[in-house]
């Protein structure tokens, strides 16, 4: 499988690096407009040969496939191009910048019969893989809520608020992890940089069933936390993505009900307490399992775990944000928002020198 890459600023390099890695498939060319960007490809992969014009890319029938890692805004129409040249897409998250370009994408890869995977990497971190395990086999009981903390100094986008950098990522694990999309959305947000989009947010996301989101994405914190809590009847998860070895604890926590003579005027609450457990996690990074999983739908046809259906389901909650973010915090539904997500499991992914999934 040959590949092209457009886009080599600030995730680019992960994704060359990881497809060049992998011994499906080869990297053939680089693109971006950044004629010193070119020259660290070159100094670094000499076999892989440059360009400052991605429609080089495009027009060349020996490459299969095409990863595109450049700003938001410019999503739509380098993939709609792509996929016209023949090109399955690979496309850093968010997939567009509206759930209208999201849905033309989407039609036009059908159309074409050629996959559009989006970038939603955690998705596919053994870490994110295992919690959905946890919440699915119903080991915490009833979920009542996903707290996260994803803040840190930096890094500013050109054309997209905080809610559409990092609070994508919490968007994508909660689709991957719960069987239903939230209902409605609430969102505050802040900008105190002039002329740049908000550095500061909170969501409130509404699910079903009483189960609440909360997100806090933050551009000028002082320091990096990416840190989620999430509440059961039975059990709680503490998922930190910056702990080197125990990402995801498990705690035998809660409350119980009690109720005795008194039951008619009031219930009592017990505090449990138990165990903690730190399941075992695989060390693969999450980008080969990704990179192996997007080459294999290549070559199958099947559908990607994050699809343009699961990218669609992020934009279009990113917009509600927005507009709630617009109108200070005033809830906007999602229930007349319907979209086709995956519910399978990942299959294993066998790198073929080490297992990215333990058996």
């Amino acid at each position: 499988m040959k590949i092209g890459v457009i886009g080599y600023g600030y995730w680019g390099p992960n994704l060359v690096r990881n497809f060049v890695e992998l011994p499906t498939c080869r990297v053939v060319a680089v693109s971006d407009l950044s004629e010193d960007r070119l020259r660290r490809v070159r100094a670094r992969y000499p076999a892989i040969e440059t360009t400052t014009n991605c429609a080089d890319l495009l027009s060349r029938r020996d490459i299969d496939a095409v990863a595109i890692a450049t700003p938001v805004s410019t999503h739509y129409e380098l993939a709609s191009q792509a996929l016209a040249a023949g090109k399955h897409v690979f496309l850093t998250k968010p997939l567009t910048r509206t759930a209208a370009e999201a849905e033309r994408l989407i039609a036009q890869a059908e159309r074409r019969k050629l996959v559009l995977h989006v970038d939603h990497t955690f998705v596919y971190t053994p870490a994110v893989r295992r919690i959905r395990e946890i919440v699915r086999g119903g080991e915490l009981g009833h979920l009542y809520y996903y707290d996260s903390v994803r803040v840190n100094l930096g890094l500013f986008q050109p054309d997209v608020n905080v809610i559409w950098d990092l609070a994508a990522h919490d968007l994508s694990i909660l689709n991957f992890l719960l069987p239903s999309l939230p209902i409605a959305v609430s969102a505050t947000g802040m900008n105190h940089v002039a002329d740049k989009p908000a550095n500061i947010a909170f969501l409130t996301l509404f699910f079903e069933d009483n189960v609440i989101a909360h997100l806090h994405v933050n551009w000028l914190a002082p320091v990096k936390l990416r840190r989620t809590l999430i509440g059961g009847s039975r059990k709680m998860i503490v998922y930190d993505d910056l702990e080197p070895s125990e990402k995801v604890k498990v705690y035998n926590k809660g409350i119980t009900l009690t109720t005795g003579k008194e039951s008619m005027y009031k219930s009592l609450v017990g505090y449990r307490t138990g165990d903690m457990w730190a399941p075992q996690l695989d060390v693969t990074e999450a980008l080969q399992i990704e990179g192996l999983h997007f080459l294999d739908c290549v070559r199958s046809g099947a559908r990607s775990m994050t699809d343009g259906h699961a990218g669609l389901a992020v934009v279009r909650i990113l917009e509600a944000a927005t507009e709630s973010m617009d109108r200070r915090g005033r809830p906007v539904e999602l229930r007349d928002q319907p979209v086709a997500l995956r519910d399978e499991p990942i299959e294993p992914v066998d790198l073929g020198w080490k297992q990215a999934v333990p058996t």
